[in-house]
């Protein structure tokens, strides 16, 4: 799918995911946004700590309340995800939990769609209700479902689409229009996505939520979240951010922020490696049923083309015959990486009864819409032709591609 990438910056996404929020100038003419490794900042006099205490972005003080570093992957992901700021914290669970605890207090309630990430799923169902907040849940395919449990103690909106793992795609404008109004704020989870392929804040949401450890970071070798909005909020999230200490560290910001330089380049070719394998998988004999928003006979493939801008790297499918049958394929991928998390250069697989899902009951797994055959796959940027033949050879499907 071709890709409108402008934005009101002037330069297209792949041109501001290296050069957005880099442009000032670095000490000695460094090209690469230097590590500062540091714990605590210095002031040449106390007129400067007076300065910093009255809100000078330019002076820091310790690296929980922020750092060179990690502000230039905040205001990056503000441009990218065309937000008004961003804040960069220690894992994806951090940015679901900072920004739903600065929005809503005890006694307060949440709808969010479901399926969600099965830690969020946790969060939501397991530890916010000790907290004295209730979540209501409602279907990705069912969004006027959240009419019906609105009232006045309704203070947030959540929705992760594509969900994680049968990529169901959640009507953003529409869960939108429904919070606005009653003046709700929404709150999407776009890690599956990226904002490569798709803007959910253009869309009527209000923030945007990652878990940075995949596709921003893309090399399986750090673990962050990110959360952008409206400037108001993010800084009061920061406050949050600070008082639960879930800020990340200087060389991971570095890391992450290396990552985002090629999230363009990464992402199209792993919508790409994707589109082949689910097309190749949906005509396999042994494979019963493919989720996959990039193709055609998807129930929802219409809303993912309207609201996407590409299809991404992740896909589920299920193997015919039992959970024996789903470890059997696993075990026969030489490509494939038996492996959780996602979205990095290496392909992936998982099965989600035994990874994200582990533990959930036959009900919660009837809901989610998991069985125990189910295989994800984070397609990586590898040759498409030789995933799909060790698709084949794991499966032992016999005849070639």
């Amino acid at each position: 799918m071709k890709k409108k990438n402008k934005s009101k910056h002037a330069h297209a996404f792949p041109t501001l995911a290296v050069c957005a929020g880099e442009e000032d100038r670095f000490p000695y003419g460094a090209v690469t946004k230097p590590i500062y490794q540091t714990s605590t900042f210095a002031f040449k006099n106390t007129a400067e700590l007076i300065e910093f205490q009255k809100g000078d972005p330019n002076k820091y003080l310790y690296t929980r309340y922020g750092n060179p570093t990690l502000r230039a992957v905040e205001e990056k992901m503000a441009v990218l995800e065309g937000g008004e700021a961003g804040l960069v914290v220690s894992s994806g669970m951090a940015a679901v939990s900072t920004i739903a605890l600065t929005l809503v207090s005890s006694g307060e309630e949440i709808i969010s769609t479901e399926p969600v990430y099965g830690g969020t799923y946790h969060l939501f169902k397991n530890v916010f209700p000790n907290l004295n907040i209730k979540v209501h849940f409602v279907s990705p395919e069912e969004i006027e479902e959240a009419k019906d449990l609105l009232n006045s103690k309704t203070k947030l909106f959540f929705c992760e689409t594509p969900t994680n793992p049968n990529l169901k795609v959640s009507d953003i404008k529409k869960f939108a229009k429904i919070a606005r109004q009653k003046k709700i704020p929404v709150v999407v989870d776009n890690t599956f996505a990226t904002p490569y392929n798709q803007k959910p804040l253009c869309l009527g949401a209000d923030f945007v939520v990652h878990s940075a450890t995949k596709y921003l970071g893309g090399h399986s070798d750090l673990v962050a979240g990110v959360i952008v909005g409206k400037k108001k909020i993010i800084d009061q999230a920061r406050e949050t951010m600070k008082v639960f200490g879930c800020c990340i560290d200087p060389l991971g910001a570095f890391l992450l922020l290396r990552g985002l330089k090629t999230l363009a380049i990464r992402v199209e070719k792993q919508n790409q490696n994707a589109t082949k394998v689910a097309s190749f998988l949906s005509k396999h004999k042994k494979v019963g049923k493919v989720f996959y928003p990039g193709l055609s006979n998807h129930s929802q493939h219409g809303l993912a083309k309207k609201q996407m801008q590409g299809f991404g790297g992740m896909l589920c499918f299920e193997v015919k015959g039992d959970l024996k049958s789903a470890i059997k394929v696993m075990d026969g991928f030489k490509l494939f990486i038996n492996a959780t998390s996602l979205g990095g250069v290496e392909s992936l697989a998982s099965i989600p009864v035994l990874t994200s899902h582990y533990g959930f009951n036959q009900r919660e797994l009837e809901k989610a819409g998991v069985i125990p055959g189910m295989i994800r796959l984070s397609c990586g940027i590898e040759d498409s032709d030789d995933l799909v033949e060790d698709l084949r050879q794991a499966s032992k499907e016999g005849r070639r591609i």
